[in-house]
């Protein structure tokens, strides 16, 4: 039986719902954060884990150095691996990342805060097969000056048994210092932090797929962060490795730009204003058609999703007149004919083929909370969506990204990552999907299974093991 600390629930739950609703409804655009604590009080991070997770409760409060004073606004809480305890058919297994994960990332990878978890198949068979991860902004020690902050890290696993965790493999790391996963996508522009000139704050990765044993990877370049839930690039680009994920490059001829934007190596496409709706990507890989989809979102979480196609096979990854756009009645060449396959706010976008249910699964948040749309195809129609966690419930939830191995088989269940700001770190999380089938035709949203009463949030567990109510019971 495992001993529930009534006090500190309190004051934790208390604490991360403060944060979430001010990061979904009221922070400021000029707002000082970082996911060490920088520029607040700790909010969430310090208030309620003071004691528990040692130097990283407190950090480096107040001493945002470098890039990171501007990187990530909206972070008010230093980075926690308290685990939310759910009711209903949705359920948070464990920390994929951060304290209290199993994978132990702080000791083997200097990540002790990080977010989103981006996955995708390599593509490799029998021992080289895994998957691929791919982080956002990342720290590790939040004592050291700059809190050993990088754009993106990479995780692999081949733990093929999802129901019982995501066993983390290794990591692709820097020479020094030891056990410190290095940052593997690099920006294009060339002034770099400290010049008087530097538009490029951090390189995020938006989505992945693997051709043929290459692995290519669409991230954009982040210019500001502006009011909550929205951000501006600089444009878009993909990159490649040939191995296995260890050292990435980013081919010229695949950049977007969204922004006039200084710097830039020669031989970038030049700015059109189409770029704007594909800056942020969704990949389904071929299943037999000979095609691999790529759904483009607008930067920030309020817009919606084109989708393009591209023939299956490296050559055609990386040459801009091989992509295809979807239009109201079947293929364009021209990106400027491209128009919506899923409307409303879908940016942080994940999509694959689930043969449970027999349909595409859309997963993406927005302001009602995580949420899930089917279709017959890629370019649907979508369906309704279904409500997975209310924001509600969760209010300080983003980035819901799915297993690619969840695809495989009859299993019920849908296997997904999810971060939340006010723990910045990803959580690993299972949905049954039992009876959740809809047809492309039904269009009617369901309602937030915390209306229904089938979800609650119970409170939280800690690393220490405690599991803490939210109303004291």
């Amino acid at each position: 039986m495992r001993t529930v600390n009534r006090r500190w629930g309190a004051a934790l739950s208390a604490a991360a719902v403060t944060v979430g609703l001010s990061v979904a409804v009221a922070t400021p655009a000029t707002a000082v954060g970082g996911p060490c604590g920088q520029g607040g009080n700790g909010s969430a991070g310090s208030a309620g884990l003071s004691g528990s997770l040692g130097s990283l409760s407190s950090g480096s409060l107040g001493s945002a150095t470098g890039s990171m004073m501007n990187s990530l606004p909206w972070i008010t809480g230093s980075p926690n691996g308290a685990l939310p305890v759910l009711t209903g058919r949705t359920k948070a297994l464990e920390m994929v990342t951060g304290p209290g994960s199993p994978n132990k990332s702080i000791e083997r990878f200097s990540v002790s805060g990080t977010d989103l978890g981006i996955m995708w198949d390599n593509g490799k068979t029998g021992e080289d097969r895994a998957a691929m991860m791919l982080f956002g902004d990342t720290v590790g020690d939040c004592d050291l000056p700059g809190d050993q902050w990088r754009s993106n890290v990479l995780f692999r696993s081949s733990d093929t048994g999802l129901a019982d965790g995501m066993r983390i493999d290794d990591s692709p790391l820097a020479p020094a210092p030891p056990n410190f996963s290095k940052q593997v996508i690099k920006g294009l522009i060339s002034n770099g932090p400290g010049e008087p000139f530097n538009p490029e704050f951090t390189v995020i990765p938006t989505g992945g797929v693997a051709v043929d044993g290459v692995q290519y990877v669409r991230w954009m370049s982040v210019r500001s962060w502006d009011t909550p839930g929205e951000w501006t690039t600089n444009y878009s680009g993909l990159a490649i490795s040939t191995d296995n994920g260890d050292n990435w490059t980013t081919d010229i001829a695949t950049v977007r730009v969204n922004i006039p934007v200084p710097g830039l190596p020669a031989g970038v496409p030049a700015l059109s204003s189409e770029n704007a709706n594909w800056q942020m990507s969704a990949f389904v890989p071929d299943r037999g058609d000979g095609y691999v989809y790529e759904f483009g979102t607008p930067s920030g979480r309020s817009g919606s999703a084109r989708l393009a196609r591209v023939p299956a096979n490296p050559a055609d990854m990386v040459d801009p007149s091989k992509y295809e756009y979807r239009t109201a009645t079947g293929w364009s060449p021209n990106i400027a004919d491209a128009v919506t396959v899923i409307g409303g706010a879908v940016s942080e976008l994940s999509v694959q083929w689930n043969p449970y249910l027999n349909k595409y699964v859309a997963m993406y948040t927005d302001l009602q909370g995580l949420r899930i749309r089917q279709a017959d195809n890629p370019w649907g129609g979508w369906s309704g969506a279904q409500t997975l966690i209310g924001s509600a419930t969760l209010p300080s939830q983003y980035g819901g990204f799915m297993h690619p191995w969840s695809n495989t088989g009859n299993d019920k269940n849908l296997y997904f990552v999810l971060t939340t700001w006010d723990r910045y770190n990803v959580i690993y999380m299972r949905t049954d999907l039992s009876g959740m089938k809809m047809a492309s035709t039904d269009v009617i949203d369901r309602p937030d299974p915390a209306i229904t009463g089938e979800q609650k949030l119970e409170g939280f567990e800690t690393p220490e093991g405690f599991v803490e109510t939210v109303d004291g019971e």
